[in-house]
């Protein structure tokens, strides 16, 4: 990881999305699907998946702000999940697949703030995006990662996972690797 590299931690729905479309952006040097905001240490996937833990599929995302900055990314996750339904996205319901950013700094608070302020003007319904202190994060069982690139066919993948990918390399071409 390069010296001047940042981390962003978001949660968008089920972490294979997300992981999924932040893999193509130009400036992001890893992302690792995983969990956070939860009161248990270590969880496993089954007991995240049972919504007991209080986590949140997220990602975690180291990123080069020469390339990208903050901000960007937040535009792009406002793009690629609806931040206005509550625990849930799509068929995906419960806690864990709620819309969070967990800031790493104030500055990334600031934007944070803004940035929602912004897209609020955007959705036709309130923002539910919790915006909190980063908790720690725990990343997921190694099948997890890069699921999408393993597993194109699966269902999941072809019906869900696709078609985000496919609207942000539309919406963002300038943005891709």
């Amino acid at each position: 990881m390069a010296g001047n590299a940042e981390t962003a931690l978001l949660g968008g729905g089920c972490f294979w999305c997300t992981e999924a479309v932040y893999l193509e952006v130009k400036g992001v040097t890893s992302v690792e699907s995983g969990y956070a905001g939860g009161e248990m240490a270590q969880p496993t996937y089954e007991q995240v998946c049972t919504g007991a833990t209080g986590h949140a599929e997220v990602v975690r995302l180291s990123f080069d702000p020469t390339v990208i900055s903050y901000r960007d990314l937040l535009e792009i996750f406002f793009t690629i999940h609806d931040p206005t339904t509550l625990n849930r996205q799509g068929n995906d319901v419960g806690t864990q697949y709620r819309s969070v950013i967990y800031y790493q700094s104030p500055q990334q608070e600031a934007t944070a703030r803004q940035v929602m302020a912004e897209m609020a003007h955007v959705w036709d319904a309130p923002i539910v995006t919790e915006l909190s202190p980063a908790p720690p994060f725990y990343k997921a069982e190694d099948y997890h990662q890069d699921y999408f690139r393993h597993h194109p066919l699966q269902g999941y993948c072809a019906f869900v996972v696709a078609p985000k990918v496919d609207k942000f390399r539309k919406t963002y071409a300038g943005r891709l690797r």
